[in-house]
């Protein structure tokens, strides 16, 4: 196998980590409305705390894509 052709295989299975952050960010938003419809009083106090898990899940699809592109061209 060519060194190309393994570079490009090798970002394209790096890039499968960016599908669980997906479903990780749907989780948050979905539990933050769930909890401000029941519980509207908690709204501001909820919201940071979303702000951070948004932060803290979307850090690992940056990483996954870090990892493809150093893959890639490095």
């Amino acid at each position: 196998m060519e060194v190309e052709a393994a570079k490009l295989i090798g970002a394209g299975l790096a890039t499968i980590g960016v599908a669980g952050p997906g479903v990780g960010l749907g989780t948050v938003f979905g539990a933050y409305i769930a909890g401000i419809f029941r519980n509207p009083s908690v709204q501001q106090q909820a919201f940071g705390q979303v702000l951070l898990g948004f932060a803290l899940v979307e850090a690992i699809a940056l990483f996954a894509l870090v990892i493809a592109f150093l893959i890639l061209f490095g």
